[in-house]
């Protein structure tokens, strides 16, 4: 049984706690993060039109909209990173719990038997209780710490747009790749047609003793060659089916997409804006930028670890043989408790070092992502330019081999020219048609390298599998 007791804790035993925790402490305010890199004013070229958040929607191409959007929502590798920042958010949840008191209950009941010399007595206890504590937070150590765990979690959202933008440049350079093969087999097989008539031409010729037998071997040797090109591209594309499969979270083998029917036209050149943009467009930077926010307010809590803390504890507690007679009786604590160090063998300065290297590492980190950035964009600006040189100087020597390869073939019929120079100027033109397709299909894919250095995503729905309960997600689009 317990007793009505009172505890009363003076100001004056407060206030002297305090003057003891407040001697001699202060941390440091912090100052910004400055800008590790100098941006130049502009990018080197720069079109007009306006770049869509979901950049892909520029190519016009319904079939690759469809397999995007499969991919965005049913590719692993982007599951799990929604994973790690539904980790990363639920850190955030219990770093900020620490700023509230915590507050337990207890509760027993206890059955009690006493022995006399004529019979034995028997007797009930119950007990229940409630306990509190909370820190203090004196230095902003629990605040900086809570502020730490929301930015990583930030920084862990910006690496699913991250993830996202790079998984969509992924599935849009191996859907033209594959359309690329699918018009190089389509080539190949009318390549193919033609050299079996030259064939058909030159041994009926031989037939009549007009050339030599070494013409017609040579003939079905390049026959043969491009059947070899034609087993080749027909088995990577096999692959690229594979590897797109894999890209939208289906087995390879047992599914396989609607086949492309070409190449798109160059869309419009994007606007570029100028680098500073990407700072504030850009998701990895985005998260670079979070992810030193985080490290510089854990410095601030490690130097503020340096410094006492004061903790507040209460307790009610009442007890009584009956349930109904449990809070007839009780007793409470009320109690202040300050802790400081005093030898820790510098293991509180070490970390606020080690913080602060952590700081420096991820400063060096986002500037060399920003530099890596604006080479992105820089990069693909000069490739798309070089490779339209490069088409139309394609262009150029095909149709130069086109007016070679007719002349010698009609000199050829006339008798004026051997085979060999009919074949070298077949075989030169063939290979410049291929050419000319591999040059179209580099000239999208240096554009989706465009698009993707300078995407800065889009808004993206959690996947079922991984959000069974929306409402645990707490962020709002705001803090995200």
């Amino acid at each position: 049984m317990y007793r009505t007791t009172e505890l009363r804790i003076t100001g004056r035993f407060l206030i002297g706690i305090l003057a003891v925790a407040l001697a001699g402490c202060s941390v440091a305010p912090r100052e910004a993060i400055v800008d590790p890199v100098d941006l130049p004013g502009a990018f080197s070229d720069s079109g007009r039109e306006p770049l869509p958040d979901r950049w892909w929607q520029a190519f016009e191409d319904p079939a690759l909209d469809a397999l995007i959007a499969r991919a965005v929502a049913e590719n692993f590798t982007l599951r799990s990173v929604w994973d790690r920042f539904f980790q990363a958010e639920q850190e955030a949840i219990r770093a900020g719990a620490r700023l509230l008191p915590e507050v337990d209950y207890h509760g027993s009941a206890r059955r009690i038997r006493r022995q006399t010399p004529r019979e034995g007595e028997y007797s009930t206890d119950y007990a229940v209780g409630l306990s509190a504590s909370y820190e203090v937070d004196l230095w902003n150590r629990l605040g900086s710490l809570e502020e730490a765990a929301v930015l990583d979690a930030q920084a862990a959202r910006e690496d699913i747009t991250a993830a996202a933008v790079t998984l969509s440049a992924a599935v849009a350079k191996t859907w033209y790749q594959l359309a690329e093969v699918v018009l190089q087999d389509q080539l190949i097989a009318e390549q193919a047609a033609i050299n079996q008539q030259v064939l058909e031409i030159i041994t009926l010729q031989f037939r009549q003793g007009q050339v030599e037998a070494s013409n017609v071997f040579r003939q079905r040797q390049l026959i043969e060659a491009t059947e070899g090109q034609r087993i080749r591209v027909q088995q990577q594309k096999a692959l690229l089916e594979h590897q797109l499969a894999i890209l939208v979270g289906r087995v390879p083998g047992d599914w396989a997409p609607e086949m492309p029917t070409g190449l798109p036209a160059l869309p419009a050149l994007p606007a570029a804006g100028v680098p500073s943009d990407l700072l504030l467009r850009r998701p990895d930077l985005r998260r670079g930028a979070n992810a030193i926010a985080a490290a510089d307010a854990r410095v601030y809590a490690a130097v503020a670890d340096q410094y006492p803390r004061l903790g507040l504890t209460a307790s009610a507690e009442t007890g009584a043989a009956g349930i109904g007679d449990l809070f007839d009786d009780w007793a409470g604590t009320l109690a202040a408790t300050i802790v400081g160090p005093l030898l820790d063998g510098s293991r509180r300065r070490a970390e606020v070092r080690r913080t602060e290297a952590v700081l420096s590492e991820r400063v060096n980190t986002y500037a060399q992502q920003v530099l890596t950035a604006v080479a992105e964009v820089e990069d693909a600006l000069r490739q798309e330019h070089h490779q339209l040189r490069t088409i139309a100087n394609v262009d150029r020597q095909l149709d130069l081999a086109e007016q070679v390869y007719e002349r010698t073939r009609e000199s050829y019929l006339k008798g004026r020219l051997d085979y060999l120079r009919v074949l070298d100027a077949l075989v030169s033109r063939q290979t410049l048609q291929r050419d000319a397709l591999t040059a179209q299909r580099l000239l999208i894919e240096h554009r989706i390298d465009l698009y993707r250095s300078l995407a800065g995503g889009w808004e993206l729905s959690p996947p079922a599998s991984a959000a069974a309960d929306p409402e645990t997600h707490t962020f709002s689009e705001d803090q995200q």
